[in-house]
C-alpha cells in the first residue's frame, strides 16, 4: 500500500512513518510549513514553547528530513503559511476577539492537516491510498459500512478530541498506526530503533508564545466585575481572560474567583464564585458529525475540553442541546469545542453557543 505520512519531527509521527515503512509500505513524508519568513517570534522571557506553530519549525523541518533519509522513504515539504494564515489564524483572532474561545487544533486537524496537506501532496504528483498520522485514535468501520472514529488506547494521551470534525471521506482515507499503543510504548518502541526524536519533549499547545501576540491588539483598559456588577479591578483586554479562568486574575479580596463571562462589547471580564462557571446545559452551533448527520436523542458522553473523561449527557437532537445531569460541567465557554461520545465511539460535535442553556 502507498502512504503519506504527516511528519512533524516529533516522535509519534516518527514512529508512525517507521512502523509503515517496516510493515512493508511504500511510505513518503510530506510536512506543512506553516511558519512565515519575517514574522516576529514569540515576546517575553520564558523560553519557547514546544509547539505545531512557532519560530522553531526549521529544526522540525530538518529533522523530518533527516527520519526520511535514514528510513530510505521519500520527503516532501509543502507552503501552507497563507493558507493556514486565512484558515487558523484569523479565525482564532476573530473568535477571541468577539470574546468565544476556539480550539485552533480542531479546525487545523480538519482544514489544513487531514484537508490541504493531501491535496496539495496529490496535485504535485505524490500517489497514496492512505493519509497517516501519529495521532492517538482509532478508526474502524461499523455494520452500515460507514467509518468510525474510536478513542485511542492511551487515555491519557488519547486525542480524538481534536479530530471531531473529520468527515467520512477523510476517515476512509486516513490511518492511525499509534491508536492500539500507550506513549510509554511509543517512546519505547522509538529508542529501540534509535530514533532521534524519541525522548523529545511533546508540543504543548499550537503556538510557542502567548495567545496576545497573534491578536495584534493594543492595551485596552476596562473593568473587572462580580456577577452583581461591582467593580473589582481592572484588565488591559478581555481577550487575556477565558472562562473558568482562576490564576492572573489581578482581584484579590482572599476570595477564589473564576472568570464567568468575558464581554466583547463592554471590554469587560465578569469574576464570580466557583459554583457561578457550573453549567448545566449547552447549544451547539457549527455542528460535525462523523456519520453526516446528528445523532438521535439519548443519553450520550461529552467532552467540552480535550483533558478529562468524557462526563455523562443527554442529548436533544433537535434544539442541539446536551444536558449534563450529574451536576453540570465548568467552565463551558462560547466557541469551546463540545464533543459528543457513544463509548469509545466519537459521534462529532459543535460549537459552545454564546448563550449556555440552563
Amino acid at each position: 500500500m502507498k502512504v503519506a505520512v504527516g511528519l512533524s519531527g516529533g516522535v509519534d509521527s516518527s514512529l508512525a512513518a517507521a512502523l509503515l515503512a517496516e510493515a512493508g509500505h511504500e511510505v513518503v513524508g510530506v510536512t506543512m510549513k506553516l511558519w512565515k519568513e519575517g514574522r516576529h517570534a514569540p515576546a517575553g522571557d520564558g523560553p519557547v514553547r514546544d509547539a505545531c506553530f512557532g519560530p522553531g519549525e526549521a529544526e522540525d523541518i530538518a529533522r523530518a528530513e533527516e527520519l526520511c533519509a535514514r528510513l530510505g522513504i521519500g520527503y516532501r515539504v509543502f507552503d501552507c503559511a497563507d493558507a493556514y494564515e486565512r484558515a487558523i489564524l484569523d479565525h482564532f483572532r476573530s473568535e477571541y476577539l468577539a470574546g468565544r474561545t476556539p480550539n485552533p487544533c480542531v479546525r487545523c486537524n480538519a482544514a489544513m492537516k487531514f484537508g490541504l496537506l493531501p491535496r496539495l501532496a496529490r496535485e504535485a504528483g505524490l500517489e497514496f491510498d492512505k493519509f497517516a498520522t501519529g495521532h492517538y485514535a482509532r478508526i474502524d468501520r461499523g455494520a452500515d459500512g460507514a467509518w468510525r472514529l474510536l478513542r485511542g488506547a492511551d487515555r491519557r494521551k488519547d486525542q480524538s478530541y481534536f479530530l471531531y470534525r473529520l468527515d467520512q471521506a477523510q476517515l476512509a482515507m486516513a490511518m492511525f498506526p499509534l491508536g492500539g499503543m500507550t506513549k510509554e510504548a511509543v517512546r519505547a518502541e522509538a529508542r529501540r530503533r534509535g530514533l532521534e526524536a524519541a525522548d523529545r519533549a511533546d508540543s504543548q499547545d499550537f503556538y510557542g508564545g502567548e495567545y496576545a501576540e497573534l491578536l495584534g491588539q493594543k492595551a485596552r483598559p476596562g473593568r473587572i466585575v462580580d456577577t452583581s456588577g461591582k467593580v473589582l479591578g481592572t484588565h488591559q483586554g478581555f481577550w487575556n481572560y477565558t472562562v473558568g479562568q482562576r490564576r492572573g486574575l489581578g482581584v484579590g479580596g482572599g476570595r477564589k474567583l473564576y472568570v464567568v463571562e468575558t464581554n466583547a462589547c463592554r471590554n469587560e471580564v465578569v469574576v464570580g464564585d466557583a459554583d457561578d462557571i457550573v453549567c448545566r446545559g449547552i447549544r451547539l452551533e457549527g455542528e460535525s458529525w462523523i456519520s453526516g448527520h446528528r445523532p438521535p436523542d439519548g443519553p450520550l458522553a461529552c467532552k467540552i475540553r480535550s483533558t478529562g473523561e468524557p462526563v455523562d449527557a443527554l442529548w436533544s437532537a433537535d434544539a442541539a442541546l446536551v444536558r449534563f445531569p450529574g451536576g453540570g460541567v465548568r467552565g463551558a465557554a462560547p466557541g469551546q469545542s463540545a464533543v459528543l461520545y457513544r463509548g469509545d465511539e466519537i459521534l462529532g460535535g459543535g460549537t459552545i453557543a454564546p448563550r449556555p442553556a440552563e
